[in-house]
């Protein structure tokens, strides 16, 4: 395997990089404290055309690979994992549907928008009942006189409620019957009648992120909104997951290694009986430990983003990635909190926002006990 990024991939990294430092970083802690949406760092991620990096350049996308799109949310995520999260779910999840089973007519209308970041794209599969039981779908969507009336409800969902979202993707039955469950996704734009979006979750971290219920009660769209074939629900959700969870590990790395940057900068400058405390050898210890792991994880995650992009199988490696990289995520902020002892409980310092959010990526996107269980089944069990 080559190590080596081309010049447009560490191009494309080091743009992210100085971005996130000079943009995000003096944003983060407000944003945090006043749980309130990034919308300008959202107009200018759109403008230097990082809304859409692995989409086409026809419709306004970097025309990227997966590589570089990983590069990029790792590199926001050692920041800010609010401001990551909102990108790699519009991306992965909220456009990348339209991008794959999407008609002419429905890339025309919708992917323009998004890829540019005028518009954001949410995708609405989670339930109440059927959250890690993704099959387990019970919103409706019953063909009336051309158009499906929707009704069933959704959690979790990222991005669906700010003032730029244009439409969410959700899953629905259009064939509900016990013998042939017929799963189908459909684009509702927002706005629709009878589509309701419900507040904002408080939520431990991930404070800048929007994260909402939503509520279908006979809500009317075109039959033409169906994205795919009838019945490809199903397939096609698990694409995108196993596609997504390249984002999710590639964001953990990124706040492992911010987590860390901010505990080395930490430890070289708190100084205690004479000298600083990156002198000792239990400190030492952690940072040696966390340094390593995260390179492996990180090369991991680079090897799962490079499969999919040379069209081999990449599940395995991804569904790894996504699981030891949450973990990692968990564990190095912990220990960047302990490195800082008292100050890291202190919002003031950054560590204490990163260890918050954290604890969600060993959940969202399919939990660490979903990701065991996809890599025992790649592996034959």
């Amino acid at each position: 395997m080559d190590f080596e990024l081309s010049d447009e991939q560490r191009l494309l990294r080091d743009t992210v990089r100085d971005f996130a430092r000079q943009e995000v970083a003096p944003a983060a802690a407000d944003l945090d404290r006043e749980k309130r949406f990034p919308y300008e760092l959202v107009r200018k991620l759109g403008d230097l055309g990082l809304m859409g990096i692995p989409l086409p350049e026809e419709y306004g996308g970097g025309g990227a690979d997966t590589l570089s799109y990983a590069l990029a949310i790792e590199e926001l995520g050692r920041v800010d994992s609010s401001v990551a999260i909102t990108v790699a779910a519009h991306t992965s999840l909220g456009t990348m549907p339209i991008h794959l089973w999407g008609t002419d007519e429905q890339k025309s209308q919708w992917l323009p928008d998004l890829c540019g970041g005028r518009k954001l794209a949410a995708f609405g599969l989670t339930e109440p009942e059927a959250g890690s039981d993704a099959g387990a779908t019970r919103t409706t969507a019953r063909l009336v006189d051309g158009e499906f009336a929707i009704n069933g409800s959704k959690q979790f969902i990222t991005n669906a409620g700010t003032d730029i979202t244009a439409c969410v993707t959700i899953t629905a039955l259009t064939n509900p019957s016990e013998d042939r469950r017929e799963i189908s996704n459909i684009i509702v734009p927002n706005g629709t009648r009878g589509y309701g979006i419900g507040e904002p979750y408080r939520k431990m971290g991930w404070n800048a992120s929007d994260t909402r219920p939503l509520s279908f009660e006979d809500c009317r769209v075109p039959a033409s909104n169906l994205l795919g074939q009838p019945g490809a629900g199903f397939r096609q959700f698990m694409q995108i997951l196993e596609g997504g969870r390249i984002g999710v590990a590639a964001l953990a790395v990124g706040l492992a290694q911010g987590a860390l940057d901010e505990a080395l900068a930490y430890a070289k400058e708190r100084r205690t009986w004479g000298k600083p405390i990156s002198s000792y050898q239990a400190i030492q210890a952690k940072i040696a430990d966390l340094s390593s792991q995260i390179e492996a994880t990180r090369l991991l995650t680079y090897r799962a983003a490079v499969q999919k992009d040379r069209g081999e199988p990449f599940g395995l490696a991804a569904a790894q990635a996504k699981l030891i990289s949450g973990r990692l995520a968990v564990r190095a902020t912990e220990e960047a909190v302990q490195i800082h002892g008292g100050y890291g409980y202190i919002e003031e310092y950054p560590v204490c926002r990163f260890y918050r959010d954290a604890k969600i990526l060993t959940i969202g996107e399919g939990t660490d006990e979903v990701q065991q269980m996809v890599i025992a089944r790649q592996l034959g069990c």
